[in-house]
């Protein structure tokens, strides 16, 4: 596994558990607003290849926090392009952790075989913009994001959506085809962008929607989602 950082810490990013973060290296996406830039950019990705963390390191500083630590977050880049991703989280569940991935979605079949091997306790998906939209937004097509979101919703496994919304991406009729596209859904999370660090330099001039307009679009996504949840 190609990792590309540590956080040894959260409280935040897995829900009811006490976690660290493990990032991948590398994504198969390109959208603007990412703020993980050098774990994206091809050039920046070979940087960091010369610097990457051995899976040795990444073990020994589980088994070093084993009473301090009760879940690992696998996040990005975006996890499920590394074949050898179930490996590492078989790995991780043997040494006792629960884990929570992270994943934009692009690969529904690795997504099912982790899910059959139960591997995953938590699954968080971002969800981008309407389906047709997605080219536009993250640089390729990506008609498996209607599949994932039926796998995650038909499982038994715990998840949530998340959305990060940009007022001059998120127009009232592509909100309106996230939320049929997510009906059903137990939990979708709606978060404002933020435009401190952003892939494509023009994002730093785009702009978050206000709480109150937040609150009106989360009105859009109600009726078709069970708990839909404001995150700031």
């Amino acid at each position: 596994m190609l990792i590309s950082g540590i956080q040894p810490f959260t409280i935040l990013d897995f829900p009811d558990r006490i976690a660290c973060i493990v990032f991948t290296l590398g994504c198969n996406f390109r959208c603007g607003y990412c703020h993980n830039p050098e774990f994206v950019l091809p050039q920046k990705v070979q940087e960091l290849r010369k610097s990457v963390i051995s899976e040795e390191t990444f073990f020994r500083f589980l088994s070093m926090r084993r009473n301090l630590l009760e879940g690992v977050v696998v996040s990005g880049g975006e996890p499920t392009i590394h074949k050898d991703l179930p490996e590492f989280i078989a790995r991780i569940k043997k040494n006792g952790f629960f884990v929570k991935l992270d994943t934009n979605g692009s690969h529904p079949e690795m997504l099912q075989k982790l899910i059959k091997d139960q591997l995953l306790d938590y699954i968080a998906m971002d969800v981008k913009t309407g389906i047709h939209q997605y080219q536009t937004l993250v640089g390729r097509t990506v008609p498996a994001i209607e599949k994932t979101i039926g796998i995650l919703r038909d499982s038994c496994v715990a998840y949530e959506f998340r959305c990060t919304l940009v007022r001059e991406i998120h127009t009232p009729s592509i909100l309106s085809q996230m939320a049929r596209m997510m009906h059903g859904a137990r939990k979708v999370y709606l978060q404002q962008f933020r435009n401190q660090t952003t892939l494509d330099p023009r994002f730093e001039s785009y702009h978050s929607f206000s709480p109150e307009e937040m609150e009106g679009i989360k009105n859009i996504f109600t009726p078709y989602c069970e708990e839909v949840v404001l995150r700031t």
